[in-house]
């Protein structure tokens, strides 16, 4: 538990429900890492850091929204629930994917000596990766909109703000 977890150990202790919310990367379009990662991929620049193979656990900002308000709607939905997709990816099938929905070839790589050259410690937070999946949102019975990260990337609206998708929200 973090200490913002912490934090809700009284509310737990007194009985209410607490959804302890951890979110992945959240693909949005008005910025994040894709508004970092898309000058660079547009500009012909896309690559992997280091092998490749950390995990990178995403999510699409419908989903995100979609799935807070489902937590909220469902009370027996509590403790710790990982907001991810369903699929994380390793950074290099997050490189193809992202080059793909930008029609661009991905073919740099990134060493990982440079990125630790240039951001320091927080190189090791790329470098290193989380493999996280929303195992209490499907227990549940939630629906993804966007479960593989391609079909995310694609629906990301390439400029201006993102339109979110809307969930029923009749009682379950």
């Amino acid at each position: 538990m973090t200490r913002g977890e912490d934090a809700t150990s009284p509310a737990v202790d007194a009985g209410v429900r607490v959804a302890r919310l951890r979110s992945g990367v959240v693909l949005s379009p008005s910025g994040g890492a894709l508004g970092r990662l898309r000058p660079l991929f547009s500009a012909f620049l896309g690559g992997r850091w280091g092998d490749g193979r950390q995990y990178l656990s995403w999510i699409s900002l419908d989903d995100e929204v979609n799935a807070i308000r489902f937590v909220l709607e469902h009370p027996s939905l509590s403790g710790p629930v990982n907001l991810t997709a369903p699929a994380p990816v390793t950074n290099t099938e997050f490189t193809h994917a992202l080059g793909d929905a930008l029609r661009r070839p991905t073919p740099w790589v990134v060493p990982g000596f440079a990125l630790r050259a240039v951001l320091g410690e927080a190189a090791e937070t790329l470098l290193t990766g989380q493999r996280a999946v929303p195992a209490a949102l499907e227990r549940h019975g939630y629906t993804f909109l966007h479960p593989a990260v391609g079909d995310a990337l694609r629906a990301v609206p390439r400029t201006g703000l993102p339109i979110l998708s809307t969930v029923d929200s009749s009682p379950p």
